[in-house]
């Protein structure tokens, strides 16, 4: 038994489109989780047209098959740049530095896959060499926004016991903000490395890349006693492909066209609350952030 899963942006759920869709496969009774927003049900087993279908409706709905048992997840591992937050971190403190455009380029190549992201973050950092760390600051108070639906989804993964971790190929000077205004329990990241008020344009060794991701995936769940299946990992670049592999819930989040050829579950219409409805849980059983 799978189940079929329907989520569009809030009100542009068609209902004539489920049942259509619920007809063309044979599945069961559907269950609206949100009204003209996200709607599920079950099948006896995948179609054999679901990738034709899947393909076909991409530009109105997210259309994924999800295993009927163990949906809910006692873990979520997230990255953070376009994923927690709307922006990636880098890239705004290079618009403060004057180089914004030249690495905005090769933070989207290293996203999609076409560069080494050790070595693309490396040439990045070193362009923000001598920019004064009270930036760092300025960029978080008025460049930084959280993605929609973070708030609710930790709130509600929280409130049913979930652990929150948040593993960033990023800078720690971010995470630490992001995870405590969000409630994460722990994050990793990259350090940005400083002398006398000023950034040296280094990072701290060992970087925090895709491997470890993994590895913060298999240490946290190995000291919480879980199973990578009970984790629920969400990305959208290809360093997060390795830890959305492993988990039992990966996610791509409106993410690079690489990363989406690469995951079985992708998200394109909906925002973070997208991941509750994907897991079972119907809007008026969300927590309040």
């Amino acid at each position: 038994m799978v189940i079929a899963s329907l989520i569009a942006a809030p009100g542009a759920l068609d209902p004539a489109l489920v049942d259509s869709l619920r007809n063309a496969f044979g599945g069961g009774a559907v269950d609206w989780l949100s009204p003209d927003e996200a709607a599920e049900f079950p099948l006896p087993a995948r179609p054999s047209n679901f990738d034709a279908v899947r393909a076909e409706v991409s530009g109105q709905v997210d259309l994924n098959l999800l295993p009927a048992e163990g949906r809910r997840k006692r873990m979520l591992l997230a990255d953070m740049d376009s994923t927690m937050i709307q922006q990636e971190c880098i890239d705004e403190l290079a618009e403060a530095a004057g180089v914004g455009a030249h690495v905005r380029d090769i933070t989207a190549r290293a996203m999609n896959g076409e560069l080494d992201f050790e070595g693309a973050l490396v040439e990045r950092v070193a362009l923000l060499r001598d920019l004064t760390e009270t930036v760092i600051d300025e960029v978080i108070a008025t460049r930084i926004t959280l993605m929609p639906g973070g708030p609710a989804l930790l709130a509600t993964m929280r409130a049913q016991g979930a652990h929150c971790a948040l593993v960033s190929g990023g800078f720690t000077a971010f995470t630490a903000r992001i995870a405590a205004r969000l409630g994460f329990d722990e994050h990793r990241a990259n350090t940005l490395q400083a002398e006398d008020g000023k950034l040296t344009g280094t990072v701290a060794r060992p970087i925090l890349g895709r491997a470890a991701k993994v590895q913060a995936l298999e240490e946290i769940t190995t000291r919480l006693g879980l199973e990578p299946g009970d984790v629920l990992a969400v990305g959208d670049g290809a360093n997060d492909l390795g830890m959305l592999g492993r988990a039992g819930l990966g996610v791509a989040l409106h993410a690079k066209p690489s990363v989406q050829a690469q995951c079985a579950v992708r998200v394109n219409h909906g925002d973070l609350t997208a991941l509750l409805f994907l897991q079972g849980y119907a809007r008026p059983d969300f927590a309040t952030p």
